[in-house]
């Protein structure tokens, strides 16, 4: 996880970033002069097919829902891959331009909200006594959690002590966790588990870690904030 300095250009510690395979893509990218920005949208389009497949899994028959799941679980990993090429064209390839900001944390805001909302419309409705739907109940609470898991984080930058990463749930995590839950989903028929049950159980996972990852961000700051007021309190 990276230590935050002051700016709110910090960037998430992604090993991935330094492999071969992935400066070969961003070079190619650069030469189809696709910019940052324009990555960033497409990787909203992207988390919107993984919204619509899981959301239509949930209305469909046993083997369209599994090709439904396997769709949502490839264009996730994907959305993450054009989440760290649209950072490598701007910083490494000194592509960035003045809404560069913008455009990298609002597609990420609309992607994350939209997925795992359409994970909780994938639970098959999962329901809880009174009528609530349980499983779309989840998948707005994580959703909200999740974006504010990120609002949080750029509450530091705002005051000045820099983005902070810290926390369970953040972005990759919450994608990974989905996708599993999606292949793992592909059992529930043939072992006999009722319907979207796995979905339901990786949204639990995702709100109560995206609580815990608010919580330890919220610290950090408040950390980080006493120690320059104490630094600048000295003579």
């Amino acid at each position: 996880m990276d230590d935050a300095p002051n700016s709110g250009l910090d960037r998430r510690t992604i090993p991935q970033r330094s492999t071969r395979w992935a400066a070969r893509i961003a070079d190619l990218l650069a030469t189809l002069r696709l910019t940052p920005n324009t990555i960033s949208l497409l990787s909203v389009i992207v988390a919107l097919g993984a919204a619509v497949a899981l959301a239509a899994s949930a209305f469909v028959g046993d083997g369209a829902r599994l090709g439904l799941l396997i769709t949502a679980a490839c264009l996730m990993p994907l959305r993450l891959l054009l989440n760290m090429l649209d950072g490598m064209l701007a910083v490494e390839r000194g592509m960035h331009t003045p809404t560069g900001d913008l455009f990298n944390e609002l597609p990420d805001r609309i992607a994350d909200l939209v997925v795992i909302a359409g994970a909780g419309y994938a639970t098959a409705s999962v329901w809880l006594s009174g009528g609530v739907d349980l499983g779309v109940a989840l998948g707005w609470l994580a959703a909200a959690l999740a974006v504010l898991t990120a609002y949080v984080r750029t509450l530091g930058a705002a005051n000045g002590v820099g983005n902070f990463f810290d926390g369970p749930m953040a972005k990759p995590p919450r994608m990974w966790v989905l996708v599993l839950a999606c292949l793992v989903s592909l059992l529930e028929a043939p072992l006999g588990w009722p319907r979207g049950i796995v979905l339901t159980m990786a949204l639990a996972v995702i709100a109560l870690g995206s609580l815990i990852t608010v919580i330890v961000r919220l610290r950090r700051i408040t950390a980080a904030l006493r120690a320059r007021a104490a630094a600048e309190a000295q003579p």
